[in-house]
């Protein structure tokens, strides 16, 4: 039995790139055979086997406007309740393994203890990036004051899988410079995109050239950038519409807001939908010409791929693991993503439709990984792991 550690997204309806690979992995469960999700019950004290009304949050394709973990009233009493009778939550069962895809919080780690000795098997985690690390400046600070310990906390584990190689090397490079002598396993086993069912029905035509950009509006995703090189386009009378589509997290997004809502209000075509589910986002990829994601760094970055299955070319970064996902083709990858140089490319492929076409037929013409064959990978590196303990 394989346990994965679900305690944030189990209990949070936000979309962020971290959630979505949560979840695929837990709608991917085959790929374990008897694969457990469970949580941390900071009510009940104790580790156990996710409830009903867990797993149905975890179905819904309804998205939530906040990115933190939220507890109802009946799961608190039920987790208090069970601690003052002496009712445990669900046992768990007999663990193999333990699988551990969230950034995880301090109170989450404080709690391995409690579970480490339940796991007979390799106990892995994901690294998703490093960006409380190297730009600090765009980063909540909250993340900041929390990362080192993160690190550190990532330690704990026989294995260590990143979703790029470039997250791979930010944190070999990190344990390097601690000075530790022995880490975990780490590997980069990038992640898996479904390809979706392209349906022409919803490639509407439309008048005016719809240029897409979903990625959550905070500093890193460079969201002044693009609307700076949008408005530069518009001013020099360029006829096109900006839609924007991903959660607006407080306070992080409030400049990318501002800048948005005085564009809307000078009458420009930019549009904004927040987070939406994944039916709306697949007509919004079908609808658009091309994508563009600005961001200035990730860890893995899902949006270019995602815009890649759907045929659709996308204009974003050549550097770190933006440019791995990149590779390939479908895309135009820059040398960097400053308002200058985003502006000149989404101006050649408004206004190069032989351009665009070719990008758009070698996105077509990628094989992407599907989840199934990732999930199947990384089960394959765990049943291989050595473990650096006996307990």
């Amino acid at each position: 039995m394989i346990l994965i550690d679900l305690t944030h997204t189990a209990h949070t309806d936000a979309r962020t790139g971290v959630q979505r690979v949560c979840r695929r992995l837990y709608q991917t469960f085959p790929a374990f055979p008897g694969a457990c999700a469970v949580t941390w019950d900071p009510y009940l004290g104790d580790w156990r086997i996710l409830g009903e009304d867990e797993r149905a949050r975890l179905a819904s394709e309804q998205p939530g406007l906040r990115r933190s973990a939220s507890w109802s009233w009946r799961q608190r009493l039920r987790g208090w309740s069970g601690r003052l009778l002496g009712h445990p939550g669900r046992a768990l069962p007999a663990a193999t393994g333990l699988i551990v895809p969230e950034i995880f919080s301090p109170q989450t780690a404080a709690a391995w203890p409690s579970l480490f000795p339940r796991v007979s098997g390799p106990r892995v985690a994901l690294f998703h990036d490093a960006l409380a690390l190297k730009r600090p400046e765009l980063a909540a600070a909250k993340t900041v004051a929390r990362f080192p310990s993160y690190l550190r906390d990532l330690l704990a584990f026989d294995g260590v899988a990143a979703v790029s190689e470039d997250s791979r090397a930010v944190l070999s490079d990190w344990w390097r410079w601690l000075g530790v002598d022995r880490t975990p396993e780490l590997v980069a086993i990038s992640l898996g995109i479904d390809s979706p069912r392209r349906d022409p029905a919803l490639a509407r035509a439309t008048s005016t050239p719809v240029v897409l950009s979903v990625g959550t509006l905070e500093g890193r995703k460079n969201h002044l950038a693009l609307f700076d090189a949008c408005e530069s386009l518009w001013s020099r009378g360029l006829s096109f519409e900006l839609r924007v589509i991903g959660l607006a997290p407080q306070p992080t997004s409030n400049p990318a807001l501002a800048r948005l809502r005085q564009l809307q209000t000078t009458g420009r075509p930019l549009r904004y939908d927040g987070p939406v589910d994944d039916a709306m986002l697949s007509a919004a990829y079908h609808e658009c010409s091309f994508t563009v994601y600005p961001s200035l760094m990730e860890g893995f970055g899902l949006p270019v791929l995602e815009s890649v299955s759907y045929g659709k070319p996308c204009i974003c970064s050549a550097l770190g693991a933006l440019g791995e996902s990149a590779r390939g083709g479908g895309c135009l990858a820059l040398s960097d993503v400053e308002a200058p140089t985003l502006a000149r490319a989404i101006e050649s492929l408004l206004s190069h439709a032989p351009r665009r076409e070719t990008l758009a037929s070698e996105a077509r013409a990628r094989v992407l990984r599907p989840w199934t064959d990732y999930t199947s990978c990384l089960s394959e590196w765990m049943a291989g792991l050595i473990l650096r303990r006996t307990g």
